[in-house]
């Protein structure tokens, strides 16, 4: 079996990506109340900050901070999705088992990357924010509900009209070339 590697970093930050099992679901978007109340729990109880984050219709990422002291960042993703699994539930929703009976609502795994620093956290804030437009769901970053560009804009970080249209800009924020 593969041992995954994951870096805990004490009050650090991490860039996650998390992903439904069902690759075609749009159940993160068609519940988004749902994820934010998982989401908000779960910082009462384990607090983070969410420097980014997007939710699209089958998988979320944020960029996470911990507190000082801190390094556990997949209990708070456990929490999360278990959460939102049981709020989905809760609405009606029928979620697949996996053959040893476990819900199949995500994928087993996550991304987790450490943001190194200044530079590489703006590369995946903009990565975040242009994720709607690279997925082909809008033409405009600002288009997407489910975004912090939103707030990245109200706090005057970002301008509302940041990254244009993507029929003029074919930008891969975030993506490695060659």
């Amino acid at each position: 079996m593969v041992r995954y590697r994951r870096n805990f970093v004490s009050g650090g930050t991490f860039f996650l990506t998390v992903t439904l099992a069902d690759r075609t679901s749009g159940v993160l978007t068609d519940h988004a109340a749902a994820l934010r109340s998982a989401v908000k729990l779960t910082r009462k109880q384990h607090p983070f900050t969410i420097d980014a984050a997007v939710v699209l219709p089958d998988h979320f990422h944020m960029i996470m901070t911990l507190p000082e002291g801190d390094a556990d960042f997949p209990n708070r993703l456990s929490l999360i999705k278990r959460r939102f699994t049981t709020a989905v539930i809760q609405a009606g929703r029928t979620v697949a088992r996996r053959s040893n009976r476990e819900l199949a609502l995500w994928q087993r795994r996550y991304w987790e990357h450490t943001i190194r620093d200044e530079k590489d956290f703006e590369r995946h804030v903009d990565y975040i924010h242009f994720n709607p437009v690279k997925h082909d769901l809008v033409a405009k970053v600002g288009d997407w509900p489910y975004s912090s560009f939103h707030l990245y804009v109200r706090r005057g970080l970002l301008p509302n009209d940041w990254a244009g249209d993507f029929a003029q800009s074919r930008a891969n924020f975030g993506e490695r070339k060659g």
